[in-house]
């Protein structure tokens, strides 16, 4: 599925993941490939995402996400909404 993450100051990542974890305001979900669509508000906290490869446009961009492993990776946000449709996840992050 294909992952982008917005926020207001540029586009910090766009690519091909395998799965992410947000931290909804009930608590933190997870979305696989073919999920259904959905559209929800986020809570401080790490959005989790996995994918086979990594490619960041910038250095400046790469240093706001955490390296967990070659596969995965965390970034911190204040507060955001997704939306998952047609196996396309917008991140609007703060």
């Amino acid at each position: 599925m294909l992952l982008e993450i917005v926020s207001p100051e540029a586009k910090l990542f766009s690519g091909e993941i395998t799965s992410i974890s947000l931290p909804g305001v009930d608590g933190y979900f997870q979305m696989l490939n073919n999920h259904a669509p959905i559209v929800s508000l986020l809570q401080k906290g790490l959005v989790k995402i996995a994918a086979s490869s990594f490619s960041f446009t910038d250095e400046a961009t790469e240093a706001l996400f955490t390296k967990v492993n070659d596969q995965n990776y965390t970034l911190a946000i204040n507060s955001g909404t997704i939306e998952m449709k047609d196996n396309k996840v917008i991140v609007l992050a703060d």
